[in-house]
């Protein structure tokens, strides 16, 4: 029942307060009763009765989504939802009623989930003539900071009949009680005395104390709201910008905002400042002005205020603005000049000639360092085929040094699975580059010397995967061949890819050698992953022939 009751709770929307029925809570008897003072701030808390309560109100908004409240001023009228509304406001698990009126009287119901299923509280409030109030203190206090003071409970005023009542107080939310890390603060005769004052003791203070009407025992609740001021000063407004006179350069026909920072000691009394054009309030041309405030606690407040002029005009130039400034005690005044900016010509030309350079410096050093997208991105938009027409099948020869098993390192990845696995998986797959590899493309049964040229003829790149193994092995027959076929035909270009670090043997053919030295090199590490974004595929890329790619 009760989870159709929250259900229904849930759905209640739109108006601030909306007919409700709540079957679950029609025969649970009232536990609360509270009496309140007619236009006078009033809180109303979501919680069960207890002797030793250490705080009425909780400000959590977390708390706020748990709690539902709804109330009605007699039993057999239909039971209404609160929602969000400026009187009464919901805040935590309590009701602020900023003032509490005599309609506000009657039944109130609140849920919390999975804590209070259903809590029904009385609250009758009454006038100060009805409650036989006597006397009765202001619910708004202004304390003196470092003096002693006193807060008197104004219900205490009420209600005549009763003599001396227990009264408890709470600051915020939460019971005072004399602490001896507070000395400075005394609970007597139902009051609170603080000497000194400090400006930490502002707050809201409720105080509550038992009243029984026949065999009634009702909560008699009231509240109290402290601030801690300092005395007035005695000082008049004290410039902070601008200070005497300020001439302020402007450009004609551009916006301008003219700032006014005044400093003002602290005083209840309205502070003012003003913006006025030679000495003059015109009231036919005012000037767009704002006031931003900024407090500094018992120090008073700094005033920024400014004037914004859509457009600088001739006549601004030839006016004085004056900052006017008073309090309670005088006033004081700053004058900003405005001065025609003038445009220097040598300013904007080396203004013009840094700014060029320094593009110039920020281009070069891009493209220094992403050369190879930009040759591969102007390739791939604007440089034709080059293998149409050239009578060659392969775009690549691969030659590598062939290992066995026992020899390679299992760490690493091998020169074999480099040439059958990850080349072919980049340079074919990737970007639509066809290779020739002797042991998957070449039929067996000719002679090796002459399949090996013939397959460098037929390529137009020859990929040789340099490592100790291929420069003291016979593969390094492969390379020769390939320069001295790069040598006959000129089509015929040699990439190197140096896979392990290496030493020249002594007994490198010359023409080997030469090509080893000159000849540009692209350097694998171990490290490298086959992800089409590293470099080193890249600087593949590069070196193979520009060829349209579907």
């Amino acid at each position: 029942m009760l989870t159709l009751c929250w259900i229904l709770a849930l759905f209640v929307s739109g108006a601030e307060v909306r007919e409700i029925n709540l079957p679950g809570c029609s025969h649970v008897e009232p536990q609360i009763w509270y009496r309140a003072i007619s236009d006078e701030e009033f809180v109303l808390q979501c919680a069960l009765p207890d002797r030793d309560v250490t705080h009425i109100y909780s400000n959590s908004i977390r708390k706020q989504h748990k709690v539902k409240w709804f109330w009605h001023q007699k039993d057999n009228e239909p039971l209404k939802a609160i929602k969000e509304s400026s009187n009464p406001a919901l805040q935590g698990d309590a009701l602020w009623f900023k003032p509490v009126r005599e309609s506000a009287s009657g039944v109130y119901v609140c849920m919390i989930r999975e804590k209070i299923p259903c809590l029904k509280i009385i609250l009758e409030v009454q006038t100060k003539k009805a409650a036989k109030c006597s006397g009765y203190d202001t619910n708004m206090l202004y304390l003196l900071a470092g003096k002693g003071n006193s807060i008197a409970c104004p219900g205490t005023k009420c209600y005549s009949h009763v003599k001396k009542p227990d009264v408890k107080w709470y600051k915020d939310g939460n019971q005072i009680k004399h602490r001896k890390s507070r000395q400075s603060l005394k609970l007597k005769h139902n009051e609170i005395y603080l000497n000194p004052t400090y400006d930490k003791d502002a707050g809201i203070y409720v105080c509550d104390y038992i009243l029984y009407d026949n065999t009634t025992k009702w909560t008699v609740r009231t509240a109290v709201t402290v601030e801690v001021i300092e005395k007035n000063t005695i000082h008049p407004p004290n410039f902070l910008y601008p200070n005497g006179v300020v001439i302020l350069e402007a450009e004609l026909g551009k916006p301008l905002e003219l700032e006014c920072r005044v400093q003002f000691g602290f005083e209840r009394s309205l502070m003012r400042v003003t913006w006025k054009r030679n000495n003059k309030e015109n009231t036919k041309e005012k000037l767009n002005q704002e006031t931003s405030v900024y407090t500094n606690g018992l120090k008073g407040h700094t005033l920024l205020h400014v004037a914004k002029l859509n457009e600088v005009t001739e006549r601004d130039l030839g006016s004085n603005f004056m900052c006017f400034a008073e309090n309670s005690v005088g006033n004081a005044s700053a004058v900003i000049q405005l001065k025609r900016k003038q445009r220097v010509f040598l300013l904007h030309v080396l203004c013009s000639a840094i700014s060029a350079l320094f593009g110039f410096l920020l281009c070069t050093a891009f493209i220094y360092q992403h050369w190879i997208e930009i040759v591969l991105m102007y390739r791939s938009y604007l440089v034709h085929n080059e293998t149409a027409g050239d009578g060659k099948e392969f775009d690549a020869f691969v030659s590598y040094a062939k290992l066995d098993s026992s020899e390679s390192d299992s760490t690493l990845i091998s020169e074999e699975k480099f040439a059958l696995e990850l080349l072919p998986d980049m340079l074919e797959n990737k970007y639509g580059y066809k290779l020739c590899i002797l042991e998957r493309d070449i039929l067996p049964g000719g002679a090796y010397t002459d399949e090996v040229v013939t397959a460098i003829k037929q390529s137009r790149r020859a990929i040789i995967i340099l490592s100790p193994a291929y420069v003291s092995g016979p593969s390094i027959f492969e390379l020769q061949a390939a320069v001295n076929c790069a040598l006959e035909d000129k089509k015929i270009k040699l990439v190197l890819i140096k896979f392990q670090a290496f030493q020249e043997p002594e007994t490198l053919p010359p023409v080997v050698r030469k090509a080893l030295r000159i000849l540009p090199v692209v350097t694998w590490k171990s490290s490298i992953s086959a992800a089409p974004d590293k470099k080193f595929w890249k600087y593949m890329h590069y070196h193979m022939p520009v060829k349209t790619t579907k």
